[in-house]
């Protein structure tokens, strides 16, 4: 039997750069951008410490579509995906290592108005508009079992 293992990351962040679309020769569409997630603490003597963490991320498809449109330096994102490992050999022979992210899904998290765009790989030719879904009855306290 084959032991389950999972790969997947969730980030909130700032996207670093304009994300760069291109198209693989067979004509699929790729993304490649970055993000910055930062964290905050005081140290002992009171002051507010800050680190940030920069991540490469790429989206394929009409995800990637959707990011080279919708996505610029500064938006907040949140997305989920998994990491990737790979390497390649530089101009000058030389082999480099990268660790990436490849989307799987994002939400837009800039307010535009009173929506949030929502995208994920499986997702249509742009965002859909997500909307708050109140369940019927939640306002009624009567219902509750306790």
């Amino acid at each position: 039997m084959a032991s389950r293992s999972i790969n997947k990351i969730i980030l909130i962040g700032n996207l670093g750069q304009d994300p760069e679309l291109r198209y693989t020769s067979s004509g699929v569409a790729v993304a490649s951008f970055s993000m910055a997630t930062s964290e905050s603490w005081k140290d002992q003597d009171g002051n507010v410490q800050e680190k940030t963490q920069w991540h490469k991320l790429v989206a394929w498809r009409k995800l990637a579509e959707i990011v080279g449109e919708y996505l610029k330096k500064g938006s907040k994102v949140y997305v989920e995906g998994r990491i990737q490992y790979r390497s390649y050999d530089d101009k000058n022979g030389v082999k480099r290592d990268i660790t990436e992210i490849v989307v799987d899904q994002l939400l837009m998290l800039d307010s535009k108005g009173a929506s949030h765009a929502n995208a994920s790989s499986a997702g249509s030719a742009a965002p859909s508009l997500q909307q708050p879904v109140e369940e019927p009855g939640a306002d009624k306290v009567d219902d509750l079992p306790f």
